[in-house]
């Protein structure tokens, strides 16, 4: 299927004041906010709220999204991408109230610390505190602590996934879904999609490798399973799990292996790919109808995730 037009008439782009990835710290995080305009309208919820999370070292913020209705509702726990170096609770704003609206539940936005100035482990630290403090503090959420997920968009999907094995080795708190979109699982380039599609999509083979080098600059911490959640010795007894990737992403084979490990380790997993979309869709629902709609089908793998009722493969 071919690339969606619009995406391919944004990435044409030849003026420079369109939206881009972009190496460098400071280019990164701007960057990041370009793309808030192009998510979409900002859907309204009951409520928007900011707390305070104490982690090793310090304290982040979490931002508490709470759909129309009566509670306790399912709690989904949010990691922004960004390779571990941009992004915030801003830029993911809109996305978070489709989120919320979309899969009828409590979403939780985490504003982990990003490399360089926090190095790995930080963020997946960071990620597991925010993730614990939501199952402690759920009944005060509106939260039902039974029915809490976890995911994220792209190095937010891979702190998704660290936190599901993050919560089984450390015996806890329970995790009902994954939702991983279009995530980072491994340091490994040189799978074909970085040959096929590393150049002129948005996300290049280039800036992921120094969005690694941001988070593990000596690299002693890459083989980690906290770190490329693939290169863990034992996938069983991990959440069920949804991946969602783009066709035209330099990541779609990564997300694809990982979805087919946890299948034969004994994990039930949907995976789907999205033929005409590339990496960061989530944030480009205003003007692409085929990504606008990838959002709203992980909005309903959260609701029926959370409910019990997902259709995933085992």
């Amino acid at each position: 299927m071919p690339l969606d037009p619009s995406i391919e008439a944004l990435l044409n782009e030849g003026d420079g004041d369109g939206p881009s990835f972009s190496l460098g710290v400071e280019e990164s995080r701007a960057a990041e906010y370009d793309f808030i305009e192009l998510c979409g309208p900002e859907e309204p919820v009951a409520s928007v709220a900011d707390h305070r999370v104490p982690v090793d070292g310090g304290e982040i913020t979490v931002r508490v999204y709470t759909p129309e209705g009566e509670g306790p509702f399912g709690g989904f726990v949010y990691f922004h991408g960004g390779g571990w170096v941009a992004g915030d609770i801003n830029t993911m704003d809109r996305p978070c109230r489709t989120f919320a609206n979309g899969g009828g539940c409590v979403v939780v936005s985490v504003e982990y610390r990003c490399a360089p100035e926090h190095r790995f482990p930080t963020a997946a630290e960071d990620c597991f505190a925010a993730t614990r403090w939501v199952a402690e503090h759920a009944a005060e959420l509106q939260i039902d602590a039974a029915r809490l997920g976890v995911g994220g968009d792209s190095a937010g999907g891979n702190l998704g996934a660290v936190v599901s094995q993050m919560a089984r080795d450390r015996g806890g708190p329970a995790i009902a879904l994954q939702l991983l979109i279009y995530p980072v699982i491994d340091h490994d380039l040189t799978r074909p999609s970085y040959g096929e599609v590393g150049e002129g999509y948005g996300l290049t083979t280039p800036m992921m490798e120094w969005f690694w080098d941001q988070y593990d600059p000596d690299g002693t911490g890459r083989d980690s399973p906290y770190a490329a959640p693939i290169r863990a010795a034992d996938l069983s007894g991990l959440p069920p799990a949804v991946v969602q990737v783009a066709y035209y992403d330099p990541l779609r084979d990564e997300g694809l292996a990982y979805a087919e490990a946890l299948r034969a380790a004994g994990g039930k997993v949907d995976a789907r790919v999205y033929d005409s979309l590339v990496h960061g869709w989530l944030q480009m629902g205003s003007f692409s109808e085929d990504a606008k709609q990838a959002t709203a089908d992980g909005a309903a793998a959260i609701r029926a995730g959370l409910a019990g009722v997902a259709d995933l493969v085992g």
